[in-house]
């Protein structure tokens, strides 16, 4: 163990000597891949439903994603909770504890993972009237065929995503990188063979979700029980204490809240989509054109998004260590940059919806009818046209939880996310209809921004000022 500690020690040291250039690069561009292959759960199932079903099936899937949400919620909870004790415990040398807080996640996840599963299977098709589709519309038909296979997997999904920030939390991100890989690869393959070749439409969707998951979850349960964990599941020394349960749950709880917001915001959303679709678009199947259209926007945009989160990540230790080592230049250079590289990520994307927009839907519904290509590239337009704004959004906010004052970067997140969308949504749907709740999002960005920038203006201000005297 000693002979570790000098090595260690070196690591640390790099976070305040070397260029912050090459750290952010170092530290991104792994988090950057994780994020991508996180979103390819979704994103291919996306295009292969598209491509291989129709264009209202992609409506379909958008509309379980509140119920899909809430699953990750509950796996944060327990995942980032447990991962943040089992560090802690770590640290103060309590091993029996942080092993008792693995065998609790382990536990919890399987537990939550199989009530939902069976209260939601119980309670399908009331959930689903409660999602916004149209009543008897064809998104509603899919979204049940589609979501009671995913059901059936949701313990996997639980235990692979909840267990991967456990194996991190012990120093062993590429077993939690592995994870994903599998997971991702084999969907990918299993989406072709199911959708393209046997035809199976959403519920061949649904299986090479599911099939995959349980792939990523025995790979990490497998470590988990393994000999290479530090700290391993051991079902025999498992003792159940309520002490244990509350710091979890109080460890995962901003993560999860959010989580839990996100999925009111998105049933909002989807339930205004359709409503105004239908009366704007007419037809049967207005409201379930409009609902396929605003599915492809966001999962584009979730593409975007991902390289943008696994810079936040990678800057996460480098402005964490010299904030702390009170090394200010430093955490300015590395905020700047963060920023900088952010947001030219997300101008690839502004450029990309604003000129290709066409090639980006046609990409999922090469066939898709006329007036969902409209909508669809009226709403990227407009939907995405503060998205260079982004960046400088996601990695402020996380400037002021490595600073010390996480409730400000919570306030920040939930300000542009939950109080200032949910609000527009309702308003705007009223005043401007579909195009009001599709403005909505660009509006809650740009209000956050100019309180983003006064706070983070000061936070700088005060960076620039000689740390005081002790």
């Amino acid at each position: 163990m000693k002979s570790e500690l000098p090595a260690q020690t070196d690591a640390a040291a790099r976070l305040g000597t070397e260029p912050v250039w090459r750290l952010l690069l170092r530290f991104s561009i792994p988090s950057i891949g994780g994020m991508l292959l996180n979103a390819l759960y979704n994103v291919v199932d996306r295009i292969f439903v598209g491509r291989g079903v129709d264009e209202i099936a992609l409506g379909g899937i958008s509309l379980v994603m509140p119920l899909m949400t809430l699953s990750m919620a509950f796996a944060m909870l327990f995942g980032v909770g447990s991962s943040n004790m089992i560090s802690m415990r770590m640290g103060q040398g309590r091993r029996d504890e942080a092993e008792n807080a693995l065998n609790h996640c382990f536990f919890l996840l399987i537990t939550v993972g199989f009530i939902t599963a069976v209260a939601e299977l119980a309670l399908l098709d009331p959930l689903l009237s409660l999602l916004g589709a149209q009543e008897g519309s064809a998104s509603i038909h899919y979204a049940r065929s589609y979501y009671r296979i995913i059901l059936f997997g949701q313990v996997f999904f639980q235990l692979s995503f909840g267990l991967s920030h456990c194996s991190r939390a012990q120093g062993f991100p590429l077993m939690s990188l592995m994870s994903m890989v599998l997971g991702a690869g084999l969907n990918v393959i299993l989406d072709a063979i199911f959708i393209l070749i046997f035809k199976w439409g959403v519920e061949g969707a649904a299986f090479a979700t599911i099939i995959a998951q349980f792939c990523a979850a025995t790979w990490i349960v497998t470590f988990s029980f393994g000999r290479k964990a530090i700290i391993r599941i051991k079902i025999k020394t498992f003792k159940p204490s309520l002490n244990i349960f509350k710091t979890i749950m109080a460890f995962g709880s901003a993560s999860a809240l959010l989580q839990f917001a996100m999925s009111a915001v998105q049933l909002i959303a989807n339930s205004s989509i359709v409503r105004y679709g239908a009366i704007e678009l007419g037809g049967d199947n207005g409201g379930d054109i409009a609902l396929s259209a605003m599915t492809i926007v966001i999962t584009f945009t979730m593409l975007i998004f991902m390289p943008v989160f696994g810079i936040n990540q990678g800057a996460q230790p480098i402005l964490g260590f010299n904030y702390g080592a009170k090394k200010f230049d430093r955490v300015r250079k590395a905020y700047f940059l963060a920023v900088g590289a952010a947001t030219c990520f997300c101008l690839v994307g502004f450029i990309v919806s604003q000129f290709f927009s066409v090639f980006v839907v046609r990409l999922f519904v090469p066939d898709g009818s006329p007036i969902l290509v409209r909508i669809s590239q009226f709403a990227m337009r407009s939907y995405l046209i503060l998205l260079p704004l982004n960046g400088f959004l996601i990695i402020s906010s996380n400037m002021f939880a490595v600073t010390g004052r996480p409730q400000v970067s919570i306030f920040l997140s939930m300000l542009r996310q939950i109080i200032l969308l949910i609000p527009c949504i309702f308003i705007f749907g009223k005043l401007w209809g579909l195009t009001g709740v599709i403005m909505a999002s660009p509006v809650a960005e740009g209000l956050s921004s100019c309180v983003t920038a006064v706070l983070i203006f000061f936070e700088l201000k005060k960076l620039r000022s000689p740390p005081p005297v002790e």
